[in-house]
């Protein structure tokens, strides 16, 4: 398992237990010892003692902010009103939700979610192939059969190298950018606009909703001694008070695109195009193989280049 994935387990579980030691005095709070759970705990304790007090501070740092915007973290109703943490499985990422830990008062009918990242900031890893119908799995919306038609040709001759020789390496392809990259995603370019032009408004908003989720969250990203905490609040659902008790910092709602205004390859590159669409939306599409041996089917990293003004953003340094 990549170590990317291990530190993030970790830091996933350095939240969990420091929530649990802030609120436990404060209100009654509830760990799931889900599968989950004990994953991430395994990991956070694989590392030194050192290194388990860096991801203990960073959360412990994140979470007193939290408590500041969020006072339902720390107000019941009563004791029957228990805070319930628990991480999420890996699975419930592909069904549109990002989110990794879970803060749940079933009582209040309220939780919040976390995208805990550690020192990584891709959003999303999508395929492009013959067979995947991006446009219905993404967006709703189904690709033409002219954007298979033109992908064909493409996946036809990674298919046949495939089966005349398994072990076949991507680097034994001349010219893999003309001839692999470049058809593909230029044949992905016309279909997103295509999509676009015949579905407006729908497209840019459910492009977004696919790569950041579909529930509000707030994505806290530990860094070299420091901690980024931004908040994603599209449904309106974060910052909420409790009764009369008010947040400290008010988190605007983000606002949703609603048009597609341009899609142009990054400069000097053949792999990545960017997609710009209105609101201050922009993201990135780089393409690439994923294994080193030829398979009729590529990856593409997707990443939130810039974001609405109104994303609310902090940064807390530590002092370690």
């Amino acid at each position: 398992m990549a170590s990317q994935t291990i530190n993030g387990k970790a830091f996933e579980y350095a939240l969990l237990i420091e929530f649990y030691e802030r609120l436990n005095n404060i209100t009654n709070v509830s760990i799931t010892e889900n599968e989950p759970y004990l994953t991430a705990k395994g990991f956070f304790e694989s590392f030194k003692e050192e290194e388990q007090d860096t991801f203990r501070i960073t959360a412990s740092a994140s979470i007193n902010f939290l408590i500041d915007i969020e006072p339902r973290l720390s107000n019941g109703i009563n004791q029957d009103d228990i805070l319930l943490l628990e991480l999420v499985s890996d699975q419930a990422g592909q069904t549109g939700d990002v989110r990794d830990v879970l803060i749940i008062r079933s009582l209040q009918k309220w939780e919040i979610g976390i995208s805990a990242k550690n020192n990584h900031r891709a959003v999303k890893h999508s395929r492009l192939s013959q067979k995947i119908n991006f446009g219905e799995k993404w967006l709703g919306v189904s690709c033409s059969d002219d954007y298979f038609k033109e992908i064909k040709p493409t996946f036809d001759m990674l298919t046949d190298l495939r089966a005349n020789d398994k072990s076949t390496k991507w680097s034994s392809i001349e010219n893999m950018h003309e001839v692999v990259y470049i058809p593909i995603l230029n044949a992905f370019k016309k279909e997103l606009l295509r999509l676009d032009n015949e579905n407006p408004n729908l497209v840019a908003e459910n492009l977004v909703q696919y790569l950041i989720g579909n529930q509000d969250f707030y994505k806290v990203i530990k860094g070299n001694r420091k901690v980024e905490i931004q908040a994603y609040n599209l449904h309106g659902t974060l910052n909420l008070p409790f009764e009369k008790v008010r947040p400290k910092a008010k988190i605007p709602k983000l606002k949703l695109p609603t048009r597609l205004i341009e899609i142009v390859y990054q400069d000097n590159s053949t792999t990545t195009l960017l997609v710009s669409l209105n609101q201050g939306w922009q993201i990135s599409f780089r393409i690439h193989n994923a294994s080193s041996r030829v398979e009729p089917s590529l990856k593409l990293d997707i990443n939130l280049v810039s974001a609405p003004h109104t994303l609310f953003t902090n940064h807390i340094f530590i002092n370690e």
